[in-house]
């Protein structure tokens, strides 16, 4: 009829959905992919620098890297938890920014492997500082309406900064002759950038539900965290025992004979197809619902380590990285915004932190599992193992799906 508007394209609907998204979540979200850039540029880097520039052994970057991540987690549920007491998101979000943004030099300046050791530890602490009071902090900005679309894009956003980095970071050491000093200078600035948006660009609301009177740090107070929740988590931990660290892609691409200077953009391809599904998929959580999201990442996952696991040449294997990416982006960001759905606004940054502390520890058995199985059966067998993982996993979905119901499903 000629009174009523045409209807809008798909194209122009996805571009005014980015309407909705409020500006703290915009501010978060660049916050996020400065500092990723910063620290993907030294990461990518660091293992290298360790073994050539200070001849460190193997098992001196495993233990490194192991006790570094195992700060972060442990630091993440504290953070939350005092977040929550303390009723202020954003102070804590700074100093665990600015924290990491600090130790940038001490990776310049490293004569040595415990000066090496030390930045680490003290960035995976900045890490863990931050995480769970800001994703609380988003959390409180946004609503059911619109929350899967905000996790989705401050999860592009950091996600662009992991591909951005380890790109910029090839870059310079083409340009200074592989000097890794130099490049880890130059990742100081983007670090920088991300504190000062966060200080000057990040408003806090106003009221808080948090206070030391409301939120006291006891652990009993876990029992107002809802059944929902504990299922989330649970099942958060189950599909994360099926997806090993990506750093398994990089040694199946060194294993079937990419050069050793391209393995890095596995990881850029895999970052690049998470970041660009994830706000998507947040969006669409938002009216199609969380779970059948989850179901949809499972099975991409299933068939990325298949992929994988058959792979006989680089091809194969930037395939499979590409699917790991869209699993990703089909599942990180719905279950922050799961978490945000299921718990209280006064304790949302103690259930962020439990939140990334189990699937944390999660991790860590599924990567161990997953060495264990490279060196005992060879590398398929590692992917076949996750691929098994995932199918058994599925089951889980029917019961988070009955327990949340149809809102989320």
């Amino acid at each position: 009829m000629a009174g009523n508007p045409p209807p809008k394209s798909n194209s122009l609907r996805f571009l005014n959905s980015f309407r909705g998204i409020p500006r703290t979540v915009w501010a978060l979200g660049f916050v996020s992919l400065f500092m990723d850039i910063s620290s993907e540029m030294i990461h990518s880097l660091l293992p290298v620098f360790l073994v050539v520039g200070l001849n460190a052994s193997a098992l001196s970057l495993g233990i490194i890297e192991g006790a570094a991540e195992a700060t972060a987690l442990i630091t993440r549920a504290f953070s939350g938890i005092i977040s929550d007491r303390i009723g202020k998101r954003k102070s804590l979000a700074v100093a665990g920014y600015a924290l990491g943004t600090l130790t940038k030099p001490l990776f310049a300046m490293a004569t040595g492997v415990r000066i090496v050791f030390a930045a680490r530890f003290l960035d995976r602490i900045g890490k863990g500082i931050r995480g769970a009071p800001r994703d609380a902090l988003l959390a409180e900005v946004t609503d059911e309406s619109n929350r899967g679309a905000a996790f989705g894009l401050r999860q592009s956003l950091d996600t662009a900064g992991a591909f951005i980095g380890p790109v910029i970071a090839s870059l310079m050491m083409y340009l200074f002759s592989n000097d890794f000093r130099s490049v880890f200078w130059i990742a100081v600035i983007p670090g920088v950038f991300a504190v000062l948006l966060l200080v000057f660009g990040v408003r806090e609301p106003e009221k808080h539900h948090g206070s030391s009177s409301s939120a006291p740090m006891k652990f009993a107070d876990m029992r107002l965290l809802s059944r929902a929740y504990w299922l989330v988590t649970a099942f958060g931990a189950v599909f994360t025992l099926a997806r090993f660290s990506e750093a398994f892609l990089l040694l199946r691409a060194q294993n079937l004979g990419v050069p050793v200077m391209l393995v890095p953009f596995v990881l850029v391809i895999m970052n690049m197809v998470y970041s660009f599904t994830a706000y998507p998929v947040g969006l669409l959580s938002d009216r199609l619902g969380r779970i059948g999201m989850l179901a949809a990442g499972s099975l991409v996952l299933v068939v990325s380590d298949v992929v994988l696991a058959l792979a006989s040449g680089p091809a194969l294997v930037l395939l499979g990285s590409s699917l790991w990416g869209l699993h990703m982006g089909l599942t990180q960001g719905i279950f922050s915004t799961l978490v945000a759905d299921t718990s209280p606004a006064r304790l949302r940054g103690s259930a962020f932190g439990l939140f990334s502390m189990v699937s944390g520890i999660a991790m860590l058995l599924a990567s161990t599992l997953a060495g264990w199985l490279w060196g005992f059966a060879g590398p398929s067998s590692t992917f076949w193992a996750g691929a098994v993982f995932t199918l058994t996993g599925l089951a889980g979905f029917v019961v988070i799906r009955n327990r949340l119901g149809t809102r989320h499903g």
